[in-house]
């Protein structure tokens, strides 16, 4: 069986909304004989004269009054299901979005994404996943709807840059390093400890660290922020981390600009395309987004000269 063009429910909608070949010609950007021609097409996949002569006019048969409700519902449904997605009701939305993080991200930008998230849509709850690598198989497979961190290079998500952050030493107050200036010998010569998902026991500060012909000595490996800054918080183990990454984790203790450049780091989110424009999503990342750039989670850092 031979499938109808179903283009022609568009033309069939605007000729029994005009009612005249030429007006519905002019409004679908067709000839007059280009409507005619339509016409006779609708004709013959009806089985139906759909519109006849009567005077100077046209008037539909009662087979077209029929049909001129059912082609109108079905255009304005086809017309919805092809154009972009509406906006959300957020009063009413129910979901669970699933997003992988530092804690770190947790820590300093967590109560102000929930509080903003449950004001506009009280029916959505987050689920904070730890982030244990930089695979993105599941924002591939939907059983992550964000994620947020430092990007690898990959082309199968997107992405979208939320700030910037460089790194900050922390130790303790009243640890021996705050009695004089920092420089980079003193903060070499003590005991650090190292943050590494994959327990790697070198990195960027170490990198940053080599011009000078130094090495830290890294006592303690742990595979994220907050257990470095709980071991720093009661001992005299330096922990180094990202600023603003951290800001909360840091209260009561010292932070310390380092003595020596290193590389800053750009922490973005990172999401699957098939809900680059799901309205929900797109609201989630707005969010996160506002939540980033609003929030001034910075603190004043002692100078070097301040500890000479």
């Amino acid at each position: 069986m031979t499938r109808p063009d179903l283009n022609l429910l568009v033309t069939l909608d605007v000729l029994l909304q005009e009612g005249n070949v030429t007006r519905a010609g002019e409004r679908l950007n067709l000839s007059p004989s280009a409507m005619s021609r339509a016409l006779a097409r609708l004709r013959m996949t009806t089985g139906d004269p759909l519109l006849v002569r009567a005077g100077r006019g046209l008037v539909p048969t009662p087979h077209a009054l029929e049909l001129r409700e059912r082609v109108g519902q079905l255009v304005q449904e086809a017309e919805a299901a092809l154009g972009p997605p509406e906006t959300v009701d957020l009063a009413g939305l129910v979901k669970t979005f699933t997003l992988r993080t530092s804690d770190g991200f947790v820590e300093s930008f967590g109560p102000d994404l929930v509080s903003r998230v449950c004001e506009k849509a009280p029916g959505v709850r987050l689920r904070f996943m730890q982030k244990v690598n930089t695979d993105v198989a599941s924002l591939r497979d939907g059983t992550t709807d964000l994620e947020i961190g430092v990007v690898d290079k990959t082309n199968e998500v997107r992405t979208e840059p939320l700030f910037t952050d460089h790194f900050v030493g922390v130790i303790r107050m009243g640890h021996p390093l705050t009695r004089a200036r920092i420089t980079p010998v003193r903060y070499a010569s003590g005991s650090h400890i190292r943050v590494s998902r994959r327990g790697v026991e070198r990195g960027a500060i170490d990198d940053a660290l080599r011009p000078y012909g130094m090495e830290r000595q890294i006592a303690v490996i742990v595979g994220g922020f907050a257990a470095a800054l709980a071991l720093a918080r009661t001992s005299d183990l330096i922990a180094t981390v990202p600023e603003r990454h951290t800001s909360n984790l840091r209260a009561d203790m010292h932070t310390f600009p380092l003595p020596f450049p290193t590389p800053e780091i750009t922490v973005s989110m990172l999401w699957h395309p098939r809900l680059e424009v799901d309205p929900a999503h797109r609201w989630l990342r707005a969010c996160v987004r506002r939540v980033c750039t609003d929030s001034d989670v910075g603190v004043t850092l002692a100078s070097p000269k301040a500890l000479s």
